[in-house]
């Protein structure tokens, strides 16, 4: 018999983790300040819920009663986070110490980010220390810790998350890049930065699997291919049949991606020791973005 699993979160990926529980037999019902309408919602369960307010938590998790949470709340703007500190600390780490307390010993995973590591090392795994690079990864570091402390929390670490985000408010680099070559238009993007890029599909069945499973602690998923954007823009490129050279390389410190890690990339140490992953290997950046080339929208 299913569970009831409540979604701290109503956007693209949150969507996407719903849809998968459903799929599996278990009722997702997401939750945000505003009723989402993105593909990615249909079907699924809608509360209101405000993170920065106790008693509105702790009124979502009594309605929806659930057996588990997944929280995947904002604000995900990474650069806007970095130009408003003290708004983002009180959403992430402060929303996470409220549904701490709400949760009254309920299973939690909370999905966080590869920003709580400088970017120094090509690639970190769970036992490397954190040195969040900006304010974005010291409030998902700040928020983690708040959860972890309840001793029944998994933080899913992930990499720069793709797939087709046509709906949502800031399309995701996948998407963004996809929409301007295949209409033959030219994109500038650095080429001193490297991502270890995942599927949104294989972010949604590590979090039902490990929702479901006994492990407690950091676990990270990061894709199996390491690159820069330029490599995986021109890769798109290709598989639109433009010339590839419509892709330029910028400088990191030049674009909006200026205050992420140079070395954004994850691995994991714990994934092969933990049965409930089998199966679930990630997929490669690009077989995965020739396939979504390949099927447009059809995987949604």
């Amino acid at each position: 018999m299913g569970e009831r699993v409540l979604v701290i979160g109503a956007g693209y990926l949150a969507g996407h983790v719903g849809q998968r529980l459903q799929a599996l037999g278990h009722q997702a019902v997401l939750s945000s300040r505003r009723r989402p309408a993105t593909p990615e919602s249909r079907g699924l369960g809608w509360l209101p819920v405000d993170v920065a307010e106790p008693e509105s938590l702790r009124a979502a998790v009594a309605e929806a009663a659930p057996d588990a949470v997944v929280t995947v709340h904002g604000p995900s703007d990474i650069t806007w986070c970095e130009a408003n500190p003290e708004q983002a600390m009180a959403a992430h780490q402060g929303g996470a110490r409220h549904l701490a307390e709400a949760l009254g010993g309920r299973r939690a995973l909370m999905i966080s980010t590869d920003n709580v590591f400088p970017g120094r090392k090509d690639s970190c795994a769970e036992s490397e220390p954190t040195e969040p690079a900006n304010v974005y990864g010291r409030v998902k570091l700040a928020a983690e810790d708040s959860l972890l402390a309840t001793g029944n929390a998994v933080a899913l670490r992930v990499s720069l998350v793709y797939g087709w985000d046509r709906a949502g408010l800031r399309p995701n680099f996948f998407t963004t890049c996809a929409q301007r070559l295949g209409a033959g238009q030219p994109v500038a993007v650095p080429g001193d930065h490297w991502n270890s890029p995942v599927l949104v599909d294989d972010v949604a069945a590590w979090t039902a699997a490990l929702l479901h499973s006994e492990h407690t602690g950091v676990v990270h998923l990061g894709g199996p291919r390491r690159l820069t954007r330029v490599e995986w823009a021109r890769h798109i490129a290709t598989g639109y049949g433009v010339d590839p050279d419509l892709v330029s390389a910028a400088p990191q410190h030049s674009t909006a991606y200026a205050c992420r890690p140079r070395n954004a990339c994850l691995h994991s140490e714990r994934a092969s020791g933990i049965a409930e992953l089998r199966g679930l290997e990630p997929a490669d950046v690009f077989e995965a973005s020739s396939k979504l080339i390949a099927t447009g929208e059809e995987t949604q």
